[in-house]
């Protein structure tokens, strides 16, 4: 009988490569007047994502893709012990960098890298491999929330509660694949959920954050600022947009345009139209990553390939929704398109082992 021979999934490749496209037009536009003032050109930040995110994510990606997914299973514990030991060496001085109050960084002498951006795959490994080999007669909900603390508590020292909020999600969603009882789920949801709002009640910027999220008028410029730039930035887009390179916002209105604001001045270059297309491409890649979960041959595999596809789609969602005033503002990256290595590199690597799992699936 001839053996069929499994192919990636071309249409998941085509929408990750619009969206990388759409990334380094959108990036293009917002980087060039601050490459200009900093470093006399225009194209200093844009060279430097392609030469420390883009380039070495393709590689890893490739790499990912080309590697026999056992590997990730069998190693999975040492990967993601790896990364929780770069994650406490972001404590040491000289090795980590403080950025705005917050520990998050190594310092690479060459460049800067954040562990937290990786550990969102490493420990979807770990879970992975985890719950697909546990027997199913014991009881994972102790050991399930105790392997979850310890990312809680690196996170909550380096006051990355946005990360550590998607991560939750991420987790809980896996936990809820591996067919455990609801209402483990369940649990595990509130107490969670208790966690992060004690997180954000007793830390008092924290709180003022959700105070100014519920009525920027509080705080106009202050933390309400952002927010009420960003706003005209969307409103100005209209339906379809000022045009590539027509957006006023970008110049010193809104902070961090390059990072996690960017998807604000794609909504004003954009408009109501390009808003649309690019929500539409994540939840395509959504679907198509639930579809190669489906046809997984192993349970390994297919938890892999949910809490990828959910990771970039609810990281995504958090960053737009946060740009449009339905969440408060957080430190997400919009997956694909902000400035940035760290995440960009993690996310390739991820694409590269959905499209292994895709190769490797029933026809």
């Amino acid at each position: 009988m001839r053996r069929h021979k499994h192919k990636f999934d071309y249409f998941l490749a085509a929408i990750v490569g619009i969206l990388l496209i759409t990334g380094i037009l959108i990036l293009a536009s917002v980087s060039a007047s601050f490459s200009q003032e900093k470093f006399g050109r225009t194209t200093y930040y844009l060279f430097h994502q392609f030469l420390w995110g883009i380039l070495p994510g393709v590689v890893l990606g490739f790499i990912a893709f080309k590697i026999k997914i056992s590997f990730f299973k069998k190693w999975a514990w040492v990967l993601v012990f790896l990364n929780l030991i770069l994650m406490i060496l972001v404590f040491i001085p000289g090795l980590g960098i403080i950025s705005g109050g917050a520990p998050r960084w190594l310092n690479l002498s060459f460049a800067t890298f954040q562990p937290s951006e990786i550990l969102k795959l490493t420990f979807i490994f770990y879970l992975s491999a985890w719950l697909s080999s546990r027997d199913k007669k014991a009881s994972l909900l102790m050991p399930f929330l105790l392997v979850l603390g310890v990312v809680v508590v690196l996170l909550t020292l380096q006051s990355d509660i946005s990360t550590l909020a998607v991560i939750i999600t991420i987790a809980l969603l896996m936990y809820f694949s591996a067919n455990t009882p609801l209402w483990h789920t369940m649990i595990a949801f509130l107490i969670c959920s208790g966690g992060i709002l004690a997180l954000i009640k007793f830390v008092p910027y924290r709180m003022k954050r959700i105070l100014v999220f519920l009525d920027p008028k509080i705080d106009p410029m202050g933390m309400g600022y952002q927010i009420n730039q960003i706003l005209i930035a969307i409103g100005s887009g209209g339906i379809t947009g000022l045009g590539l390179g027509m957006s006023s916002q970008k110049f010193g209105f809104i902070p961090q345009t390059m990072a996690d604001s960017i998807f604000a001045i794609f909504a004003e270059e954009t408009g109501f139209i390009g808003c649309l297309v690019l929500v539409s491409l994540f939840i395509l890649l959504f679907w198509r990553g639930l579809r190669i979960a489906k046809k997984s041959q192993d349970k390994f595999s297919k938890l892999m390939a949910i809490g990828i596809s959910s990771w970039i789609c609810i990281q995504a969602f958090v960053n737009i929704a946060a740009m449009i005033s339905i969440l408060p503002l957080t430190g997400i990256p919009l997956p694909f398109i902000s400035y940035g290595g760290s995440h960009l590199i993690g996310e390739m690597i991820a694409i590269g082992l959905l499209l292994n799992i895709s190769k490797s699936g029933k026809k």
